[in-house]
């Protein structure tokens, strides 16, 4: 016998199987482990993508929902409003009725599409602006129909409309400062304007009639309190926010 190794000969022992065999494998299980990880890198840069043009399309739809939706509807309200109440002549019942019934609709819109999209997160950069312009239009709409008409004086118009557009130009004026909050007298303000309009609108007689004329006199003051309030807020407001200023720029000269 010659005594070679068996490993010389070209043979194998069960311990460099072994070895070969785990060797082997773990080269595929590294191969497999780096075949891998390109797949999930572009699965999730895919779904990263998918979830950006998701996002997108929730923000471009959000537009449509609910609460603008109504906005719209009073803006569309509008028009129409105007032509039921000049509808022949604007002296017929039964026009009146219907430019009532239009106004009455705006009127309580408006009473929900606000609530809806601050308890719903519906609040968009669409029904900030809409919001204010459909209320002033379709208030602005019937005050000057009826003026226009004869059946309330111009004056009021006037003061009701000056105190709405007054008040809103305020609140640009003021915003750098902060933002004046509704108070609960703006809001008995809207409905007691909104009850005396509506009242006009209709064909009202006797004692209806009187009453409709108190109901707006109660408007008319309220129009005038409210906005003598959101001056004096304005003014506080703006008061604060330069002493908030110049104590903020003192400490930074310190």
């Amino acid at each position: 016998m010659t005594g070679v190794p068996a490993s010389a000969a070209g043979g194998s022992s069960p311990a460099g199987a072994a070895g070969k065999a785990n060797a082997v494998g773990s080269s595929k299980a590294a191969g497999s482990k780096a075949g891998g990880a390109e797949p999930g890198v572009a699965g999730g840069a895919k779904s990263a993508r998918g979830g950006k043009i998701a996002a997108a399309a929730v923000n471009q739809a959000s537009v449509w929902n609910i609460a603008n939706l109504l906005t719209m509807l009073r803006l569309v309200l509008v028009p129409a409003f105007v032509a039921l109440m000049l509808a022949d002549g604007g002296y017929d019942p039964a026009w009146r009725s219907l430019a009532w019934a239009a106004f009455a609709i705006a009127m309580i819109t408006d009473l929900f599409d606000g609530h809806l999209a601050r308890t719903y997160d519906l609040v968009t950069d669409f029904g900030k602006i809409a919001d204010p312009i459909a209320d002033k239009a379709i208030m602005g709409a019937a005050l000057i129909c009826l003026s226009a008409l004869g059946d309330l004086p111009w004056w009021v118009t006037g003061v009701i409309l000056g105190r709405e557009l007054g008040v809103t130009l305020l609140r640009f004026i003021v915003i750098r400062y902060g933002v004046i909050p509704a108070s609960r007298g703006g809001k008995l303000k809207t409905l007691t304007q909104g009850v005396a309009v509506g009242m006009y609108i209709l064909a009202l007689t006797g004692w209806l009639a009187t009453l409709r004329w108190w109901v707006m006199a109660a408007a008319v003051v309220l129009t005038v309190a409210t906005g003598l309030d959101y001056v004096r807020q304005a003014i506080v407001l703006r008061r604060q926010g330069i002493a908030e200023r110049e104590a903020a720029l003192e400490e930074t000269e310190a």
